[in-house]
């Protein structure tokens, strides 16, 4: 017997959702979800690469601020400047008198909220590293060159660090990559499956009764590559919005 559990991000996003985790912990260990040769205990995410970015510490610092904290002091002008990196799925208003830099492909809303847009490459312009669902590191290879002024991501933030007197010590691909591997290791081991360790986490509370629901409104429509893609504006259109057109054949 293998029990699974799969957690969703709206799930743990709620006010309660450390006390959802605690809770869920309880009962993966109660049914021994994590064993030898086993790991039953899920978290879906969002967005692509997600546990790879917590993997290399992209959190916020000791006095850094989360994404609804950014927000609230960009609105009262606390903070001035932001610099949105791929970042299209927040509301962009409280923005709207902070400078605002975004860097990132196919031209979302956060583009259009933008003082000053940065092109960065598509996945399928540049040579990457991701972190699939199973937590396997995985490497991209560019199929095409980037269009235009568009760069890979990291030589925007290397030249950006130079203008500002802050130099990256990354000149290449091979040394940004050598770094990933100093501050997480698991990222050496390419397209293997690295055991993660069995902690404590989440926070013993009481859950409220609000009812779970879909934090995903539109599946067709989940980010920037999506929602510039006419096939995927049909199947929103045909699927959920229900307003595509009926064709006699439908039954």
């Amino acid at each position: 017997m293998r029990p699974m559990l799969i957690l969703g991000p709206g799930a743990v996003a709620r006010a309660d959702g450390g006390a959802i985790l605690a809770a869920a912990r309880a009962v993966a260990e109660k049914y021994r979800m994590v064993r030898k040769g086993w790991n039953g205990f899920n978290i879906l995410h969002h967005a692509a690469s997600r546990v790879g970015g917590l993997d290399l510490g992209f959190v916020p610092g000791a006095a850094g601020q989360d994404v609804a904290g950014i927000l609230e002091n960009a609105e009262s002008g606390a903070i001035r400047f932001v610099w949105l990196l791929g970042a299209d799925e927040i509301d962009m208003a409280p923005l709207a008198d902070a400078f605002t830099v975004y860097q990132g492909h196919h031209g979302d809303v956060g583009a259009a909220a933008a003082d000053v847009v940065l092109p960065g490459a598509a996945y399928t312009e540049k040579n990457a590293t991701y972190v699939n669902l199973e937590g396997r590191v995985q490497r991209a290879y560019r199929a095409v060159y980037p269009p235009g002024d568009a760069r890979e991501d990291w030589t925007i933030l290397r030249a950006f660090s130079q203008s500002v007197g802050r130099t990256l010590p990354y000149d290449t691909l091979d040394s940004l990559r050598a770094r990933m591997v100093e501050i997480a290791p698991t990222f050496g081991a390419v397209d293997e499956i690295a055991t993660a360790t069995w902690d404590e986490f989440g926070a013993p509370g009481e859950i409220s009764g609000e009812a779970f629901t879909g934090s995903m409104a539109d599946f067709y429509l989940t980010d920037a590559v999506a929602r510039a893609s006419d096939t995927m504006a049909k199947c929103s259109s045909l699927f959920v919005t229900g307003s595509q057109e009926k064709t006699g054949t439908d039954g």
